[in-house]
């Protein structure tokens, strides 16, 4: 059985590299986790897949304003929770034990991640945008099969 493919994608602040699309092609979703910076990009990638979106704390001025805070991805039993920031994030209060998330996707630190805690997998596909630091260039992606999720973290190499 061939998986589901969800590519992740964040804080691009207005830079879409060109490897951070190749990377995303072939998916069957896309997920971008905020800090955009052109809405433009968005365009872009939903040129590729289906695309969920949610802003960043960047993303402040009004051609955002259709671009919710925080957003559910469902496909059939999966759900799969999205928001800029983590550390906003309080799983008391964002969903019941009845729609609890496989996953959470989220962005804002720049530095990928991928931990499973309570039973739910927790990634950050980290900056495809201007470089940070010294931190990675990278996106990632969710394949699914069933209700099996599982992340793979994608560091860029930049010319």
């Amino acid at each position: 059985m061939k998986p589901l493919t969800i590519g992740l994608i964040s804080d691009t602040h207005g830079l879409l590299r060109p490897q951070a699309l190749d990377a995303l092609r072939g998916s069957d979703f896309l997920i971008h986790a905020g800090d955009i910076g052109d809405p433009g990009i968005l365009e872009q990638l939903a040129a590729i897949a289906p695309l969920t979106a949610v802003r960043g704390n960047n993303d402040i001025d009004s051609a955002y304003d259709g671009v919710p805070e925080r957003a559910w991805l469902e496909l059939d039993a999966l759900r799969i929770y999205i928001l800029h920031n983590r550390n906003e994030l309080d799983p008391r209060t964002a969903w019941s034990a009845e729609r609890c998330p496989a996953a959470v996707i989220s962005g804002h630190s720049h530095k990928p991640m991928s931990e499973r805690r309570d039973g739910v997998l927790y990634v950050n596909p980290g900056s495809c945008g201007p470089r940070r630091f010294k931190l990675p260039v990278s996106v990632g992606r969710l394949l699914i099969v069933g209700t099996q999720v599982e992340a793979q973290l994608i560091e860029l190499a930049l010319d």
